[in-house]
């Protein structure tokens, strides 16, 4: 008999509105996590203590944790204070760094994570994926997904719009990051995922084209939502295929190669999605990408984030080394130095007429 569904992984809750993280409490108790409030709450040193100040009241069960930054080492530290703690879930409350970390956390001591989001810079509030500072640089660790989102509005509001605008870039370059996978499925025969591909795209489109800005309620809610779907559509892939294309192996190479000098991580792949869709050929696309970005404040060229051409090149050049094995429109034009900053010259010029 054939198999007529599957099941989907996602989380068991979201919760995107204004006024939710005062709710936190009944939230978890509401969906049967922590009826007992014993829950370990990962926090930054920074911000963190102003959030802890606010909840702490509501959630007298709670025990606090510190995470330094978000390295391997402190998530790792995380795990180990938190064990013994005979606690029901942990919650991950902050920006991308502490819930990264705290994802990787909640994986070693097998619990599950409650990811409270304080701002909207990238999809990891919701992915499979920790990304973490270690040793040789960065990188990304497999890990269960987040089993309850929550996003209070009113606190996304009050987070720098640069913040904002780098999870519009995030998103949006999920549909370069999907145009690779089908390159990849035409050229190579890579296996794609229709379902997958359909949840990331749709995501990064209803960004590429809605006209609100950072401060807009509807705008807020939209990237919100469109940084579940894109977790939830790598969720469904098993790695981070419909999000990661040419548009990341840039981002992760000016990660590798300048380290003191990386912009935004969304700031980076949105201008990695521009210049790969660019380098398909897809000049339309290439220009509403180019458009939406700008309106935001988001970098078009490698010069608005403090790099210059030849080390963009170079980063280009150096970007299939970043992630072994997947084939984007790089790994197929296997374009040399002179031919990637010539490419780029062209790029520039398109953008600037």
């Amino acid at each position: 008999m054939p198999v007529l569904t599957r099941l989907v992984p996602s989380p068991l809750f979201v919760e995107i509105r204004s006024g939710a993280l005062d709710a936190l409490g009944g939230i978890l108790a509401d969906q049967r996590l922590s009826a007992s409030g014993r829950i370990a709450v990962a926090i930054s040193n920074g911000s963190g203590a102003a959030m802890r100040r606010r909840l702490e009241p509501a959630l007298p069960g709670a025990d606090w944790y510190n995470v330094d930054d978000g390295s391997l080492d402190s998530a790792v530290r995380l795990a180990e204070s938190m064990r013994g703690g005979h606690y029901d879930a942990i919650v991950g409350l902050g920006g991308g760094k502490i819930i990264d970390a705290a994802k990787y956390a909640a994986a070693r001591v097998g619990l599950p994570l409650v990811a409270v989001a304080t701002n909207l810079a990238h999809d990891g509030i919701c992915s499979p994926v920790s990304t973490l500072d270690n040793d040789a640089g960065r990188g990304s660790y497999g890990v269960p997904s987040p089993i309850g989102i929550i996003v209070d509005l009113d606190v996304i509001r009050q987070a720098p719009a640069r913040f904002v605008a780098a999870g519009i870039g995030d998103v949006v370059s999920n549909i370069s990051a999907c145009a690779d996978w089908e390159l990849s499925h035409a050229v190579t025969g890579e296996p794609v995922d229709g379902l997958a591909i359909a949840m990331a795209r749709s995501a990064g489109e209803n960004l590429l084209r809605h006209p609100g800005n950072t401060q807009d309620q509807d705008l807020l809610t939209a990237l919100a939502e469109a940084l579940v779907l894109s977790g939830i559509a790598m969720n469904i892939a098993g790695s981070s295929r419909p999000s990661s294309g040419a548009c990341h192996e840039i981002c992760h190479a000016l990660d590798v190669l300048y380290p003191k000098r990386s912009a935004q991580h969304g700031e980076q792949v949105g201008l990695g999605a521009a210049f790969a869709s660019f380098l398909r050929g897809e000049r339309e696309l290439t220009g509403l990408i180019v458009e939406r970005l700008a309106s935001h404040g988001l970098p078009v060229t490698a010069a608005q984030i403090g790099f210059t051409e030849a080390e963009f090149t170079e980063a280009v050049h150096y970007a299939p080394n970043t992630r072994p094995g997947r084939f984007t429109i790089l790994e197929h034009l296997d374009l040399s130095p002179s031919a990637i900053r010539d490419a780029y010259a062209d790029y520039v010029q398109a953008v600037n007429s």
